[in-house]
């Protein structure tokens, strides 16, 4: 049985926290403990539910191929090399670093074990004593990073990747001085959705500004557009840079292997000479554990496998995530996503309705990401649908009739 005791209000438990704190005490959506999984059904306790909260995008977790190489790989390397990287790299990450740089198409890779740590370490680098921006939407831990830096000394600034302008003005009026740093998503973990790159790369070349891009969603998902791609989500998952037909100049991307690619491991693509130096003033190289070898192997495994059949595995997952988003329009309920990628926002009318949508949902054997205040403003509760390429017709037609219900019982609009 769960704890119903009211929550502790108190300096260490601030009352903006109290609504998610009741929702994780509460719901059997929150912090569950799953005891099996069979593809993309899971179990909790004695009850199965399909799962639509896995960021594995590609069904690389289960892809027999990847997960035999983690054998052979432990085999040589232990199952986990426990050198700082400063000290010591398994031949493994010099084969990815070589491998992925050649499928962005970047100038240099750089791996480290997680973007949260990425962020955390190498904003204040970059932004030294000079000027952040924040993009009003970026992910709590881009947030988290900027802060880090005002914290070392940085000017902390927010701006809309919507309005553009509003950049371009906010940089030309900086006094002169080193560049400064402009922080965003690449594809927005909430919306599913891509900014214009290329305009706001543009700004900071001409506003003498570093454009820092964290594409965790999008790595492996969205890539170059070619005439003979399977899909409007591009060719070979390499990146929203190369989806939008930008170049790496005055750019900074940060992806990780761990949704897409289903692997504890994150990495920047960046000039050499800015590697280099992230070598020896990133606490995460200098300090930290590496990713363990399993995490490795897998990578490298799935950078093998995305290259022959990954652009298949794209096509199928376009499918399924149009079908969906499909439904709700002819439901006439709204999502923030337009650009269909497999991110599928629900927004709530009743932010109240949380706990009981989410009961809902549990009972219809849905299992969902819940978005609740404080995680977003009050005015965007609601929960998040991932759609994955293991999630099958039959997964796709049971989350529909779960929507059709919700749409009968509850208020899943707000207006926007």
């Amino acid at each position: 049985m769960r704890d119903t005791a009211p929550p502790t209000t108190d300096a260490r438990h601030p009352a903006r926290w109290e609504d998610l704190d009741r929702l994780r005490r509460t719901s059997p959506m929150c912090d569950a403990v799953l005891d099996e999984v069979d593809g993309r059904h899971i179990r909790s306790g004695d009850h199965w539910l399909v799962d639509f909260a896995s960021c594995n995008y590609l069904g690389f977790d289960r892809d027999p191929e990847i997960i035999a190489a983690i054998e052979p790989a432990v085999r040589r390397w232990g199952t986990h090399p426990s050198w700082s990287r400063l000290l010591g790299s398994p031949r493994l990450y010099v084969d990815i670093e070589e491998r992925l740089a050649a499928l962005l198409g970047a100038p240099d890779t750089l791996l480290l074990p997680t973007a949260t740590l990425i962020h955390a370490s190498v904003i204040p680098v970059l932004a030294g004593q000079g000027h952040v921006f924040v993009e009003a939407a970026a992910h709590r831990t881009v947030y988290d990073g900027c802060l880090a830096a005002k914290g070392k000394g940085a000017t902390l600034h927010r701006f809309r990747a919507d309005l553009p302008g509003e950049l371009e003005t906010l940089l030309s009026r900086l006094p002169p001085g080193p560049p400064a740093l402009v922080c965003l998503d690449g594809v927005n973990s909430m919306s599913g959705n891509i900014p214009d790159l290329p305009a706001l790369a543009a700004i900071c070349r001409g506003g003498n500004a570093t454009l820092y891009v964290d594409d965790a969603h999008g790595f492996g998902v969205v890539g170059e557009r070619a005439p003979s791609e399977s899909c409007p989500y591009g060719a070979r998952g390499n990146s929203v840079v190369r989806h939008t037909g930008e170049t790496y100049d005055g750019i900074v991307l940060v992806g990780g292997f761990s949704k897409a690619y289903s692997s504890l491991l994150a990495f920047l693509a960046l000039p050499t000479r800015l590697k280099n130096r992230l070598k020896v003033d990133a606490g995460p190289y200098l300090y930290s554990g590496p990713s363990p070898t399993a995490s490795l192997a897998t990578a490298l495994a799935g950078l093998e496998v995305n290259e022959r059949r990954g652009d298949a595995v794209r096509a199928g997952l376009y499918r399924k995530t149009v079908r969906v988003l499909d439904h709700l329009r002819e439901l006439g309920l709204p999502t923030l996503n337009t650009d269909r990628l497999p991110i599928v926002e629900v927004p709530l009318g009743g932010g109240a309705d949380i706990d009981a949508v989410a009961a809902y949902l549990w009972e219809r054997g849905i299992y969902v990401t819940l978005a609740a205040y404080p995680l977003v403003p009050r005015d965007q509760v609601g929960f998040r649908v991932q759609i994955t390429a293991l999630n099958s017709d039959a997964d796709i037609d049971q989350l529909n009739d779960a929507l059709t219900g919700l749409s009968e019982r509850f208020a899943l609009t707000d207006g926007r």
